[in-house]
């Protein structure tokens, strides 16, 4: 199996090659510099595993949520890569990723990851290992920091710049039920690989236009457009 994995959703930009069992990253701090480095990096994994576009059986990307200009990026890069080689693409969340990171670096089994929406909100998610992979409890959202969902249980660990970015909110409402917290890193395509293999694996690789861009901020406007609109033609009370 050969995967590649690139993501450019937040500040950080990288790419990633799983090879049969060897794994080969860039990553890099890069605000605004995404759309000059990313295929570089590509190009880079791809000449390190030894191997070139063709031979990888799909392309991951993750899809956000994050910064919206970041998001466009890679997936327009991934969707451009995989339809000039004919591979199928495998969409992934950048909490999840995120959640994953916790578990490989600092071997959490109970994930809250927090990443800066801007406008005092974050994008949120809860996960929890199962099998060696971090599966969402409940959903992804966008919410104020101090209204994010909180666990009944004790020993979660905290990741993502959330953390810092609304330090005092979220450690009012969570510091309890925290083992941890690393509120500095960042979602990075090596850490998409273990879901990305899954994924594959499950058969859930798919068409390169059906990997969209997750915006969560987006879909809870239109929501919002929509019952509004409802409203006016007397459809909702």
């Amino acid at each position: 199996m050969k995967l590649l994995a690139l993501d450019t959703s937040t500040e950080a930009c990288s790419a990633a090659v799983y090879a049969d069992g060897a794994t080969f990253c860039e990553f890099a701090l890069t605000p605004r510099a995404h759309t000059q480095l990313i295929l570089p990096m590509v190009e880079t994994v791809l000449a390190a595993a030894g191997l070139r576009l063709a031979d990888v059986d799909a392309l991951a990307v993750g899809c956000g949520p994050g910064a919206f200009t970041g998001i466009r990026i890679g997936v327009g890069v991934a969707q451009g890569l995989a339809m000039a080689a004919d591979k199928p693409v495998i969409a992934l969340s950048t909490l999840a990723a995120l959640a994953q990171q916790a578990y490989m670096q600092h071997s959490a089994t109970q994930v809250l990851v927090a990443l800066d929406a801007r406008m005092n909100e974050v994008y949120w998610g809860q996960y929890a290992l199962q099998d060696g992979l971090m599966q969402l409890q409940g959903v992804e959202q966008v919410c104020a920091p101090a209204d994010a969902p909180l666990p009944a249980t004790t020993g979660w660990f905290a990741i993502g710049h959330g953390w810092s970015a609304y330090a005092e909110a979220l450690q009012m409402r969570f510091g309890d039920k925290l083992s941890g917290v690393d509120a500095e890193s960042l979602p990075a395509a090596e850490f998409m690989l273990p879901l990305a293999i899954a994924a594959w694996q499950a058969g859930r690789a798919a068409a390169p236009e059906e990997a969209q861009p997750v915006y969560l901020r987006n879909k809870i406007a239109l929501t919002t457009q929509e019952r509004l609109a409802s409203q006016r033609q007397g459809l909702v009370a």
